[in-house]
């Protein structure tokens, strides 16, 4: 049977040229990963196809349930070719414009004629992740002009950022939508949608998934954050990105934007992904910074449901490091008075007129005035979980599930473990099924209560009606 991990927050590990080898996948299972992130900006569809399978195939021998996110890279804004790299300091003036050849200290070639249209005087321009800033003061046919207000270096194909403007472009690029084809063609379980603006972009993303993976917003531009309610209602699971927010956004707002968006998420009962710079310096070290314990704890305190290492587990030379580190931090938070305490203050209200969340809810305060070992849900497509996850139980949420698909998707939920199991024919099954499970799962002994959610009748997806308390 799968052995549960010891803690509720879920661990997504890039994979990259330090982990690509079926020894490291393994490894990385065992240390900790629950999911796996592909980084399609890096990396061409045989090297993906490669992890894929390796992936699939590890998790086969360990009869863990991992899921695998495909994380496209949207439209990446960048620089042309520079003559050579070129300081600019704070008062110089210096045009982006539509112009193919090489730039020079006066001016440089923006490859984006739709963007030089919408900028208007005022804007910011920020180049190579926000050391150089800019304020655009003049525009016109084809080019900008713009006041260097924060001096650095600019170079060739340098990234370009557009803090709160509203770029005329779609989230999904050409590439974006070969890279998806494949993915899906490979039986991704999530796919990670980059530079969302507005809600409109995870329509688009979903007409072409027609639901054959969950769609993860990542919310990495001011826009976004601005429309972060409408963008959680039409999204299955959001990623705090902080690396580009970081870039976008005043960097002392990001704090409070992590807080925020894990708290309405959790609301809504979709799961919430803390990303970039977890354990940044475990990339080059064997131990991280306090800092950094300090911000995985932080994560797990505020409720996330899965936290990721980036660089650290794809090209850093510590991967299997920096997952027992991250393990061992969470479950200590985890372990802290503070955690639940923390956890049931930010317990939302159930919501009104509906049945599956005044069941989940009642399985909760039933689950903690009985001591149970566990909570059991029958679910077909992950909303039963997903309500009981919200709940945020100390302990462990066993589902059922018929379908090896939404085992891997519930790989992401915060204190879900899954397994897959043939829907019970009555209730008396039912019951048979959980205890089974639980027993065998090695959290219950004889004697001991469980408390199980599920929707009747039986393969009605999103029908949670029922509750029931059994003894092992």
């Amino acid at each position: 049977m799968i052995k549960l991990r010891e803690r509720h927050a879920r661990i997504l590990a890039t994979i990259g040229p330090a982990t690509a080898s079926l020894e490291m996948v393994e490894k990385l299972i065992e240390s900790g990963v629950d999911a796996f992130r592909l980084n399609f900006s890096h990396g061409d569809h045989s090297v993906h196809e490669k992890s894929i399978d390796m992936i699939r195939q590890v998790s086969k021998k360990l009869n863990r349930h991992i899921a695998i996110i495909q994380d496209l890279q949207g439209p990446k804004i960048r620089l042309g070719v520079m003559e050579k790299a070129v300081k600019l300091e704070v008062g110089d003036i210096f045009r982006l414009d539509d112009d193919k050849t090489e730039g020079t200290k006066e001016r440089a070639y923006l490859p984006h004629k739709e963007i030089l249209d919408v900028l208007k005087k005022d804007d910011k321009i920020y180049i190579n992740d926000g050391i150089v800033r800019l304020k655009v003061i003049k525009t016109g046919k084809g080019f900008v002009e713009a006041e260097v207000t924060s001096s650095g270096t600019v170079s060739s194909r340098k990234g370009v950022n557009l803090p709160g403007v509203d770029l005329p472009m779609s989230a999904l690029t050409s590439k974006d939508i070969k890279d998806l084809e494949f993915g899906l063609s490979k039986n991704v379980d999530w796919v990670a949608l980059s530079f969302v603006q507005n809600v409109g972009d995870i329509i688009e993303v979903k007409a072409r998934i027609q639901g054959k993976a969950g769609v993860i917003a990542k919310i990495e531009m001011p826009n976004a954050v601005d429309r972060i309610d409408d963008i959680i209602k039409e999204t299955d699971a959001i990623m705090v990105a902080r690396g580009d927010l970081g870039v976008e956004c005043p960097l002392e707002e990001v704090p409070s934007i992590q807080k925020r968006l894990i708290s309405k998420c959790r609301i809504a009962g979709k799961p919430v992904i803390v990303a970039t710079q977890m354990l940044e310096s475990m990339i080059n070290n064997a131990s991280p910074t306090r800092a950094e314990v300090s911000d995985v704890a932080n994560a797990t305190f505020e409720g996330a449901d899965a936290l990721m290492l980036s660089a650290e587990s794809a090209a850093g030379s510590y991967p299997l490091e920096a997952v027992t580190t991250m393990d061992a931090v969470i479950r200590r938070a985890e372990r802290s008075n503070a955690w639940v305490p923390l956890m049931d203050a930010r317990r939302p209200e159930v919501k009104k007129d509906s049945i599956g969340d005044s069941i989940a809810n009642a399985a909760y305060k039933v689950a903690e005035n009985l001591k149970v070992c566990a909570l059991v849900t029958l679910t077909e497509s992950g909303s039963t979980a997903l309500r009981m996850s919200r709940q945020r139980p100390v302990q462990p949420i066993i589902v059922l599930t018929p379908y090896a698909k939404t085992a891997r998707r519930l790989a992401l939920t915060w204190g879900v473990t899954c397994y897959c199991d043939d829907v019970p024919e009555d209730v008396g099954h039912l019951v048979e099924h959980s205890t089974r499970n639980v027993m065998n799962s090695g959290i219950g002994r004889k004697g001991q209560n469980i408390v199980i959610t599920a929707g009747i009748p039986f393969g009605t997806p999103g029908s949670t009606n029922t509750l029931r308390v059994a003894t092992l």
